[in-house]
């Protein structure tokens, strides 16, 4: 198939374009032009026109949007089986997950239902399921015991030897600042997605998300341990059936009363009104709500992205930011903990065919049945039944150790973020580790462009494309011209790396190349020139210090430099730190690199020679491919 392949050709004949010629072609726009004034802007943010209140309003409700174009028939049908199988799953994670939480099981159950329904109406995301989660569930967790421990709520018996622990003062405090936080936490999630802070997600690369998760798996295994010891239930095919089989068994065993089996405990039915939470908590739960948003948002808009591919539909970032921030504040005043999307329930939601939110609707139906009418059946369910459901749930994470071979192979810098990651979040609590493997993964981008690819181009013969000569054995080298390619952004902190790359690539030692031709124009009796240079390099080098190391530097000894390939976006920031001037102009900058080497070729061709002594270097003229040069 391949033999038989035929390649298309084609052939371009023009003259060679710098950049000034190139914008007297092209009639380059001016600044002014592109960019308007600050005071337009506003101007322009300020008026109201009935086409952009409707964008307005359908942005911030994307119901709105999909909702009049619903068909029922193509998408009720799939939509309310895959809302059914979700709604199952989220009776025994969402009991099971306010454990984790160290929340009475029922307040669970308020999860996985207020904020499905917000998501419902903000959300732009088709196949997440929107509830508690394994993470988020540990977090609040370790926020609930600092703030309200045991020790804080023990009660003296009549002889004053024993206490025993207030348990229902100590869940109703837990409560308020479960909600608190989430409330808290929600807020700032809308306050992001309002300045347009989606991309903050960006940076919690897959590494350290997979690397939290991980560790905070462990987390949740040391917390259910309480729970679980000295317990061995009877292992079934699924969570539901595990429940049904422990409520049966403790119900009818009387294991609470007989044994002292900790037991779920009195669900009251019907919904609980909302309520203000306390405002004076949010000083002490602030960092840990921050970080609650970050990871929240970070699953969400991951999976999210994910399912969009998948199905050919785009998802906003920062909409889905407002969306699960208010899912999470609106919870908050319904005694909800934080929430976001489940893998295991999404990936019910898709495969079983649900096509858009209503799926989550139709969850939501089921969790407010079983809180109305079916709660009393869990009463006698044991927290050991729920603690092994959090095990089983918890058995994708720890596969996430297999991380570490692959990331062996693949990416060492990821891999030592991977470590970092969970060694903070282990040693520390789950906001402190994750404050810093954030603080380190930046670190690790700032590393990485200190230590760029940098290259020598060749010409593929017959071509007008060049590539790199060290790893390409057909790549020929033009006489008398070296093109030097960075593969990372030149800005202040690598630019000396910059340059001293760019020497060593090209085997000029300017130093004594420089000290050599000084001598040699003191013989000449040029040094009254020569100092009106060096008091004019002076002059300049407060204007741009990464212009006069390669510009000036490089014609101290007769070498050209010339520049390519740089974006619009990149001459304008030339422009605007003054970099041209009449020794430096535009005609140092070329469209291509093939136009830069043929005008090096014609006008300053291999017949002219330096002044000194060739046997120590021969002519080179540079090519400087940059894709984008900043200068601070």
């Amino acid at each position: 198939m391949d033999s038989t392949r035929r390649f298309g050709k084609y052939r371009v004949e023009r003259e060679v374009l710098d950049e000034q010629r190139l914008e007297e072609i092209t009639q380059r726009k001016a600044y002014s032009d592109i960019h308007r004034s600050l005071t337009e802007q506003l101007r322009d943010s300020l008026r109201c026109t009935l086409p952009k209140l409707k964008r307005g309003v359908m942005s911030s409700l994307p119901v709105l949007y999909w909702l009049p174009k619903y068909s029922v028939w193509d998408y009720g049908m799939p939509d309310l089986v895959s809302g059914i199988s979700v709604g199952i799953m989220h009776l025994p994670q969402g009991m099971a997950y306010a454990l984790l939480a160290s929340l009475p099981p029922v307040f669970g159950l308020y999860t996985s239902l207020y904020p499905a329904l917000i998501y419902f109406f903000f959300g732009t995301s088709r196949h997440i399921s929107i509830g508690t989660f394994t993470v988020l569930s540990i977090m609040v967790g370790s926020v609930t015991e600092r703030l309200a421990p045991d020790v804080d709520f023990l009660i003296m018996n009549g002889t004053n030897i024993t206490s025993e622990v207030d348990i229902a003062a100590r869940d109703s405090f837990r409560v308020q600042v479960a909600a608190a936080t989430t409330v808290l936490g929600g807020l700032i999630q809308v306050l992001l997605g309002v300045v347009k802070f989606g991309f903050v997600g960006t940076y919690l690369s897959e590494p350290l998300v997979r690397a939290y998760t991980t560790a905070a798996a462990a987390h949740a295994v040391v917390a259910q341990l309480k729970y679980i010891f000295g317990v061995s239930p009877t292992r079934f095919s699924g969570p539901l059936s595990l429940i049904v089989a422990g409520t049966l068994v403790s119900s009818y065993a009387h294991l609470n009363s007989n044994y002292t089996v900790s037991v779920v405990g009195e669900i009251p039915s019907g919904l609980s009104s909302p309520c203000v939470p306390d405002v004076r908590l949010f000083g002490e739960v602030i960092g840990d709500a921050f970080a609650l948003a970050i990871v929240g948002y970070a699953i969400s808009i991951s999976l999210g992205k994910t399912f969009a591919i998948k199905h050919g539909y785009k998802v906003d970032s920062n909409q889905e930011l407002v969306a699960l921030g208010l899912s999470n504040a609106v919870g908050g005043f319904f005694q909800c903990f934080s929430v976001c999307p489940s893998m295991s329930r999404s990936l019910i939601q898709e495969s079983t065919g649900g096509k858009t939110q209503m799926a989550g609707v139709a969850s939501a139906l089921i969790v407010l049945v079983t809180i109305l009418k079916l709660g009393t059946l869990f009463q006698e369910l044991p927290k050991a039944i729920l603690a092994s459901i959090v095990f089983v749930n918890l058995k994708g994470m720890f596969k996430q150790y297999a991380d570490i071979v692959t990331l062996w192979r693949s990416s060492k810098i990821d891999l030592v973020v991977w470590l970092v990651t969970w060694v903070s979040t282990m040693l520390l609590n789950l906001d402190l580790g994750l404050a810093a493997s954030i603080t380190f993964a930046l670190f690790t981008v700032i590393f990485r462009t200190q230590m760029p690819t940098y290259s020598v181009l060749g010409n593929v013969p017959g071509t007008e494309l060049y590539v790199d000569l060290e790893t390409h054995r057909q790549a020929r080298e033009i006489p008398g011209v070296t093109i030097f390619r960075s593969s990372a952004t030149v800005y202040f902190a690598n630019a000396d790396l910059y340059l001293e790359a760019l020497k060593k690539k090209s085997g000029l030692d300017i130093s004594k190349m420089i000290i050599y031709k000084r001598r040699q124009e003191a013989k000449q009796r040029r040094r009254e020139r020569r100092a009106e240079r060096r008091a004019k390099r002076q002059a300049k080098k407060e204007v741009m210090s990464w212009k006069c190391l390669v510009f000036q530097d490089f014609s101290e000894i007769d070498v050209d430099i010339y520049m390519a390939g740089c974006q619009a976006s990149v001459v304008e920031q030339l422009e605007r730190s003054e970099f041209f001037s009449d020794s430096i102009t535009k005609r140092h900058l070329f469209a291509s690199v093939h136009d830069a080497v043929l005008y090096c070729l014609n006008h300053r061709g291999a017949s002219s020679f330096p002044r000194y002594d060739p046997s120590l270097v021969s002519l080179f003229r540079f090519y400087l491919q940059s894709r984008a040069l900043t200068f601070l």
